[in-house]
């Protein structure tokens, strides 16, 4: 039934498994090697760490006075600049109501706020790609909680987005102005030759 012959055995167990080969430039990772290991491309590695660095925050902890409107409103009822805030964080999936009257309810029973609205400007970190600075997100919100909102605030107006119309709101200008501008302008008749 089997064959005593041992060199049919040896040719299959001795043997180096096959090597194929495939262009690393298109996954950078390959296929099958005779190492254990997987080299990377250090070229690739490195331009994926440059264009995830994080960058500075368009305004400072305590630029608050830049924009005085906001500074108001965040300091007599700070729940309505969360809301707006949050709305746009969370892209339309939350409504500012919602997240302002959440906002307004733990600051009633916790008189501390702050442990909700961190975890917006870590998100909102993550996003954008910005900086911990001037320290860890909930430091700086249960230090400084008004000059923190204010500055998520005005990051996000700084980056296009009017706060006041909400998340669908600005999607909604947003699209207006790519139609528009995908629109030939129009050229009246005058005078021809």
């Amino acid at each position: 039934m089997y064959s005593s012959n041992s060199s049919s055995y040896d040719k299959f167990s001795t043997s180096q498994p096959p090597v194929f080969s495939q262009d690393t430039s298109t996954t950078g990772i390959p296929v099958s090697t005779t190492s254990q290991f997987y080299s990377t491309d250090d070229s690739r590695s490195s331009i994926e760490l440059r264009s995830k660095s994080k960058g500075p925050w368009s305004t400072g902890l305590c630029n608050c006075f830049d924009d005085w409107r906001n500074c108001c409103v965040t300091f007599w009822c700070p729940c309505i600049t969360f809301g707006r805030i949050a709305e746009i964080v969370d892209k339309g999936s939350s409504s500012c109501g919602v997240n302002g009257a959440l906002y307004a309810l733990i600051s009633c029973v916790t008189f501390c706020p702050c442990c909700y609205s961190c975890f917006y400007r870590a998100k909102m970190r993550q996003q954008f790609l910005l900086r911990k600075t001037p320290g860890g997100d909930c430091l700086v919100h249960c230090c400084c909680e008004y000059c923190s909102l204010c500055q998520e605030y005005r990051e996000l107006k700084n980056r296009g987005y009017d706060l006041t119309m909400g998340w669908h709101g600005n999607v909604e200008k947003k699209n207006r102005s790519v139609e528009m501008a995908s629109v030939p302008p129009t050229v009246e008749e005058g005078m021809s030759r």
